[in-house]
Parts: structure tokens; C-alpha cells; sequence
């Protein structure tokens, strides 16, 4: 069901410092910003090759994203990983007893239905599951 990596997504506390980073010093280009208020989270978009970098800052303090950098600093968050039918791919996870952060899946950034595999049970790394639109 995982057809390729989608992103490495990498958190960040100020966005425009992390975009020109990888705009001015690696010579990449940002593909598009994008709010995810469900996720509170300003994310961009940067592709190299198939895969991209997605740069992830908190919109809130409390958020997800501000509460991983406050724990562990900025740096690598997750890998993402697309899928053809997540739910499927959740269901069979489910049936093989791995833990989920998200039974079903959520809103993450253009559009996809993303859900979360707890680190516990992906040897430490925060792992994504995406469905993108077709």
C-alpha cells in the first residue's frame, strides 16, 4: 500500500528563517505555504527530486509542533510515507496490533488524509501516512 516517501517533515520555530536556509544556502525552492489550522501548523513545501521538505512551524504555542521543538529541539519530526487507501493500510496496521496515534485519518495539508503511527511502535520515528487527492 506505501507507494513512495512523501516528505521528511522537519519542525521549525521561525518558518522564513528555515525557508531561507534552504532557498539561499541549499539553492532549493519553496513550492507553496499552506495553513493547517487543524494541525496548528504553517507548513512549506520543498521539493528535492520525488521527495519533498516539509517545514513545519506552530501557529500555537500549545500545538503539536511547539510542544515536539520544546521537548526534543527543531529537527527531523516525522517521515511521511503516501499510501493508496489509508484507511486500508490503517485497518491492516490495526489488525497487526501496532499502535496508532490516529485510528482515523485527519486533515493534513493539501488536502490529504494523514493519520499518525506512534514512535513506540516504529522503532523511535514519528511515522505519516498520507492520502492525497487524485
Amino acid at each position: 500500500m506505501i507507494t513512495k516517501i512523501a516528505h521528511l517533515g522537519i519542525a521549525v520555530k521561525d518558518l522564513e528563517a528555515a525557508k531561507s536556509f534552504y532557498q539561499d544556502v541549499l539553492g532549493l525552492e519553496c513550492v507553496g505555504e499552506e495553513v493547517v489550522p487543524s494541525q496548528q501548523v504553517k507548513t512549506a513545501f520543498i521539493p528535492v527530486g520525488e521527495v519533498s521538505i516539509e517545514l513545519l512551524e506552530s501557529t500555537n504555542p500549545e500545538g503539536p509542533i511547539a510542544k515536539a521543538i520544546e521537548k526534543r529541539g527543531e529537527g527531523v519530526h516525522h517521515v511521511a510515507y503516501e499510501v493508496t487507501d489509508i484507511e486500508a493500510a490503517l485497518a491492516a496496521m490495526k489488525a497487526k496490533g501496532v499502535r496508532l496515534i490516529d485510528e482515523q485519518p485527519r486533515e493534513g495539508a493539501h488536502g490529504a488524509k494523514i493519520a499518525f503511527i506512534h514512535p513506540k511502535a516504529s522503532m523511535g520515528v514519528l511515522v505519516e501516512l498520507c492520502e492525497y487527492p487524485r
